[in-house]
Protein backbone atom coordinates (compact mmCIF):
# COMPACT_ATOMS: atom_id res chain seq x y z
CA UNK A 1 0.00 0.00 0.00
CA UNK A 2 1.59 3.33 -1.37
CA UNK A 3 -0.31 5.61 1.58
CA UNK A 4 0.11 9.59 1.23
CA UNK A 5 1.14 10.99 4.86
CA UNK A 6 2.32 14.35 5.41
CA UNK A 7 5.46 12.95 7.66
CA UNK A 8 7.48 11.30 6.57
CA UNK A 9 9.87 9.04 8.71
CA UNK A 10 13.99 8.39 6.89
CA UNK A 11 16.51 6.03 8.64
CA UNK A 12 20.10 5.24 7.23
CA UNK A 13 22.37 2.64 8.15
CA UNK A 14 25.88 3.41 8.50
CA UNK A 15 26.19 -0.08 7.33
CA UNK A 16 30.24 -1.51 8.60
CA UNK A 17 30.45 -3.10 5.10
CA UNK A 18 32.64 -6.56 5.19
CA UNK A 19 34.84 -6.02 1.84
CA UNK A 20 33.85 -8.28 -1.15
CA UNK A 21 31.01 -10.23 0.85
CA UNK A 22 27.96 -10.36 -0.27
CA UNK A 23 26.38 -12.91 2.02
CA UNK A 24 27.49 -11.31 5.30
CA UNK A 25 26.71 -8.26 4.26
CA UNK A 26 23.32 -8.49 3.10
CA UNK A 27 23.10 -10.73 6.68
CA UNK A 28 23.75 -7.72 8.36
CA UNK A 29 21.03 -5.70 6.46
CA UNK A 30 18.37 -8.20 7.24
CA UNK A 31 19.58 -8.96 10.92
CA UNK A 32 19.29 -4.77 11.42
CA UNK A 33 16.16 -3.80 9.90
CA UNK A 34 14.58 -6.74 13.40
CA UNK A 35 15.43 -3.46 14.70
CA UNK A 36 14.17 -1.02 12.20
CA UNK A 37 12.53 1.71 14.13
CA UNK A 38 8.65 1.69 14.20
CA UNK A 39 7.40 3.57 11.86
CA UNK A 40 9.94 3.96 9.42
CA UNK A 41 9.01 4.83 5.71
CA UNK A 42 12.41 4.88 3.78
CA UNK A 43 15.34 3.09 5.11
CA UNK A 44 18.87 4.30 3.22
CA UNK A 45 21.79 1.87 2.91
CA UNK A 46 25.28 3.03 1.95
CA UNK A 47 26.99 2.81 -1.42
CA UNK A 48 27.68 -0.37 -2.84
CA UNK A 49 26.45 -2.20 0.55
CA UNK A 50 26.83 -6.01 -0.53
CA UNK A 51 30.55 -5.33 -1.52
CA UNK A 52 32.51 -2.00 -0.69
CA UNK A 53 34.83 -0.86 -3.17
CA UNK A 54 37.86 -2.44 -4.83
CA UNK A 55 39.71 -1.24 -7.46
CA UNK A 56 40.58 -5.00 -9.03
CA UNK A 57 38.36 -5.25 -12.28
CA UNK A 58 38.03 -8.55 -12.14
CA UNK A 59 36.91 -9.13 -8.66
CA UNK A 60 34.59 -6.43 -9.05
CA UNK A 61 33.56 -7.68 -12.64
CA UNK A 62 32.96 -10.99 -10.42
CA UNK A 63 30.35 -9.53 -7.86
CA UNK A 64 28.80 -7.71 -9.88
CA UNK A 65 24.92 -8.46 -10.94
CA UNK A 66 21.89 -8.02 -12.63
CA UNK A 67 19.34 -6.56 -11.46
CA UNK A 68 17.48 -9.49 -11.42
CA UNK A 69 20.51 -10.93 -9.23
CA UNK A 70 20.00 -12.35 -5.69
CA UNK A 71 20.51 -8.38 -3.59
CA UNK A 72 17.96 -7.06 -5.42
CA UNK A 73 15.75 -10.37 -4.59
CA UNK A 74 16.59 -9.89 -1.10
CA UNK A 75 15.79 -6.25 -0.72
CA UNK A 76 12.82 -7.06 -2.41
CA UNK A 77 11.63 -9.03 0.05
CA UNK A 78 12.82 -7.22 2.59
CA UNK A 79 10.97 -4.38 1.61
CA UNK A 80 7.93 -6.16 1.32
CA UNK A 81 8.20 -8.07 4.65
CA UNK A 82 8.95 -4.02 6.55
CA UNK A 83 6.50 -2.40 4.64
CA UNK A 84 8.99 0.30 3.86
CA UNK A 85 10.75 1.84 0.55
CA UNK A 86 15.08 0.86 0.49
CA UNK A 87 17.43 2.47 -1.33
CA UNK A 88 21.14 1.88 -1.69
CA UNK A 89 23.75 1.18 -4.61
CA UNK A 90 25.31 -1.93 -5.88
CA UNK A 91 27.53 -3.23 -8.33
CA UNK A 92 25.48 -3.82 -11.28
CA UNK A 93 26.16 -5.83 -14.67
CA UNK A 94 24.92 -5.03 -17.45
CA UNK A 95 26.27 -6.33 -20.36
CA UNK A 96 28.98 -5.54 -21.38
CA UNK A 97 29.49 -2.78 -18.27
CA UNK A 98 29.58 -2.31 -14.48
CA UNK A 99 27.41 0.16 -13.00
CA UNK A 100 27.49 2.04 -9.28
CA UNK A 101 23.64 1.36 -9.49
CA UNK A 102 21.36 3.30 -6.93
CA UNK A 103 17.72 1.53 -6.04
CA UNK A 104 14.94 2.63 -4.49
CA UNK A 105 12.49 -0.73 -4.52
CA UNK A 106 8.90 0.33 -2.84
CA UNK A 107 6.92 -2.15 -0.25
CA UNK A 108 4.85 -3.24 -3.48
CA UNK A 109 7.51 -4.61 -5.40
CA UNK A 110 7.87 -1.76 -7.84
CA UNK A 111 11.74 -0.73 -8.79
CA UNK A 112 13.77 2.42 -9.54
CA UNK A 113 16.86 2.49 -10.50
CA UNK A 114 19.87 5.26 -11.24
CA UNK A 115 23.52 5.12 -12.44
CA UNK A 116 25.93 6.93 -10.87
CA UNK A 117 27.04 9.70 -13.15
CA UNK A 118 30.22 10.99 -11.81
CA UNK A 119 32.77 8.72 -11.11
CA UNK A 120 35.38 9.43 -8.85
CA UNK A 121 38.83 10.07 -11.18
CA UNK A 122 41.00 10.19 -8.36
CA UNK A 123 40.31 6.62 -8.08
CA UNK A 124 40.32 3.72 -10.80
CA UNK A 125 36.57 3.98 -10.00
CA UNK A 126 36.31 5.49 -13.62
CA UNK A 127 38.50 2.80 -14.90
CA UNK A 128 36.12 0.25 -13.74
CA UNK A 129 32.06 1.91 -13.61
CA UNK A 130 30.46 2.96 -16.45
CA UNK A 131 28.86 6.47 -16.31
CA UNK A 132 25.27 6.47 -16.04
CA UNK A 133 23.65 8.99 -18.68
CA UNK A 134 19.93 8.95 -17.60
CA UNK A 135 18.88 11.71 -15.42
CA UNK A 136 18.34 12.04 -11.63
CA UNK A 137 15.09 9.70 -11.02
CA UNK A 138 12.34 11.16 -9.08
CA UNK A 139 10.05 8.27 -7.30
CA UNK A 140 6.56 9.59 -5.81
CA UNK A 141 6.12 7.63 -2.36
CA UNK A 142 3.61 8.18 0.23
CA UNK A 143 3.09 11.56 -0.83
CA UNK A 144 6.85 12.63 -1.32
CA UNK A 145 8.86 12.94 -4.31
CA UNK A 146 12.40 11.73 -3.25
CA UNK A 147 15.26 11.97 -6.17
CA UNK A 148 18.31 10.10 -5.57
CA UNK A 149 22.40 10.52 -6.64
CA UNK A 150 25.31 8.66 -4.98
CA UNK A 151 28.55 9.92 -3.13
CA UNK A 152 30.36 11.71 -5.45
CA UNK A 153 27.37 13.19 -7.03
CA UNK A 154 27.04 15.61 -4.58
CA UNK A 155 30.01 17.84 -5.51
CA UNK A 156 27.69 18.86 -8.58
CA UNK A 157 25.15 21.22 -8.02
CA UNK A 158 23.88 21.65 -11.75
CA UNK A 159 23.32 17.70 -11.66
CA UNK A 160 21.21 17.54 -8.59
CA UNK A 161 19.64 20.62 -8.82
CA UNK A 162 16.41 20.89 -7.48
CA UNK A 163 14.25 23.73 -10.14
CA UNK A 164 10.68 24.40 -9.15
CA UNK A 165 10.36 22.34 -6.38
CA UNK A 166 11.10 18.99 -8.72
CA UNK A 167 11.63 17.15 -5.45
CA UNK A 168 11.05 17.19 -1.90
CA UNK A 169 13.43 14.70 -0.60
CA UNK A 170 16.97 13.87 -1.80
CA UNK A 171 19.32 10.35 -0.87
CA UNK A 172 22.77 10.38 -0.97
CA UNK A 173 23.70 6.47 -0.76
CA UNK A 174 28.04 7.29 -0.02
CA UNK A 175 31.13 5.55 0.51
CA UNK A 176 32.62 8.92 2.00
CA UNK A 177 35.79 8.71 4.35
CA UNK A 178 36.38 10.81 7.62
CA UNK A 179 39.13 12.56 5.54
CA UNK A 180 37.19 14.67 3.88
CA UNK A 181 34.09 15.17 6.67
CA UNK A 182 34.00 18.67 6.07
CA UNK A 183 32.94 18.79 2.47
CA UNK A 184 30.49 16.24 2.94
CA UNK A 185 28.63 18.02 5.82
CA UNK A 186 29.02 21.30 4.17
CA UNK A 187 27.66 20.05 0.66
CA UNK A 188 24.96 18.08 2.01
CA UNK A 189 24.05 21.22 3.98
CA UNK A 190 24.08 22.96 1.09
CA UNK A 191 21.94 21.10 -1.37
CA UNK A 192 19.33 21.51 1.46
CA UNK A 193 19.46 24.64 1.57
CA UNK A 194 19.84 25.61 -2.05
CA UNK A 195 17.43 23.16 -2.96
CA UNK A 196 14.64 23.75 -0.11
CA UNK A 197 14.41 20.29 0.48
CA UNK A 198 15.34 17.36 2.73
CA UNK A 199 18.81 15.74 2.37
CA UNK A 200 19.91 12.41 3.68
CA UNK A 201 23.22 11.45 3.49
CA UNK A 202 23.96 7.54 3.97
CA UNK A 203 27.41 6.85 4.30
CA UNK A 204 29.25 3.54 5.01
CA UNK A 205 30.41 2.90 9.20
CA UNK A 206 33.79 0.93 9.65
CA UNK A 207 36.79 1.36 7.99
CA UNK A 208 39.00 0.00 4.71
CA UNK A 209 42.25 0.95 3.29
CA UNK A 210 40.99 3.91 1.88
CA UNK A 211 40.11 5.33 5.52
CA UNK A 212 37.47 5.54 8.10
CA UNK A 213 34.00 6.25 7.39
CA UNK A 214 32.37 6.43 11.34
CA UNK A 215 30.25 9.44 12.25
CA UNK A 216 29.27 10.96 8.88
CA UNK A 217 25.48 9.93 8.62
CA UNK A 218 22.99 12.44 8.69
CA UNK A 219 19.66 13.82 7.82
CA UNK A 220 19.02 17.50 7.31
CA UNK A 221 16.33 19.58 6.93
CA UNK A 222 15.08 22.16 4.20
CA UNK A 223 16.64 24.61 6.06
CA UNK A 224 19.97 22.85 6.30
CA UNK A 225 19.61 21.76 9.82
CA UNK A 226 20.75 18.11 10.94
CA UNK A 227 17.98 16.56 12.00
CA UNK A 228 18.73 12.76 12.33
CA UNK A 229 19.12 11.30 15.81
CA UNK A 230 20.34 7.78 16.67
CA UNK A 231 18.21 5.16 17.20
CA UNK A 232 19.10 1.11 17.36
CA UNK A 233 22.21 1.84 15.14
CA UNK A 234 20.13 4.13 12.83
CA UNK A 235 20.00 7.62 12.37
CA UNK A 236 16.52 8.43 11.81
CA UNK A 237 14.03 11.69 11.21
CA UNK A 238 10.93 12.09 10.94
CA UNK A 239 10.14 15.33 8.56
CA UNK A 240 7.08 17.12 7.72
CA UNK A 241 5.72 17.95 3.48
CA UNK A 242 3.54 20.69 5.06
CA UNK A 243 6.42 22.28 6.75
CA UNK A 244 8.41 22.18 4.19
CA UNK A 245 5.92 23.42 1.44
CA UNK A 246 5.11 25.86 3.84
CA UNK A 247 8.71 26.83 3.92
CA UNK A 248 8.84 26.91 -0.06
CA UNK A 249 5.31 29.09 -0.14
CA UNK A 250 7.18 31.58 2.21
CA UNK A 251 10.45 31.72 0.82
CA UNK A 252 9.72 31.07 -2.97
CA UNK A 253 13.18 30.79 -4.01
CA UNK A 254 12.90 28.12 -6.23
CA UNK A 255 10.38 29.66 -8.30
CA UNK A 256 13.81 32.26 -9.34
CA UNK A 257 15.72 29.47 -10.13
CA UNK A 258 17.26 29.68 -13.80
CA UNK A 259 16.45 26.96 -16.70
CA UNK A 260 19.61 25.17 -17.67
CA UNK A 261 20.32 22.17 -20.34
CA UNK A 262 23.04 19.80 -19.34
CA UNK A 263 25.58 18.94 -21.88
CA UNK A 264 27.72 15.55 -22.54
CA UNK A 265 31.31 16.13 -22.25
CA UNK A 266 34.43 15.13 -23.94
CA UNK A 267 36.01 15.07 -20.07
CA UNK A 268 33.66 11.79 -19.33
Amino acid sequence: MNRLTDTLTVAALPLDIVWADKAANLSAVEAAMERLPYGTDVLVLPELFTTAYTDDPDLMRELAERNTGDTIERIRTLAARHGVAIAGSFAAWTPPHIYNRAFFIEPSGEETFYDKRHLFSLSSEAGIFTRGTSPIPVVRFRGWNIAMIVCYDLRFPVWSRCRHHGYDMLLVPSNWPQARQYAFEHLLIARAIENQCAVVGADRGGTDQYGCYDALTQIYDCYGKPVGSECDGFIVATLSRQAQDEYRRRFPAGNDADDFAILESNHF
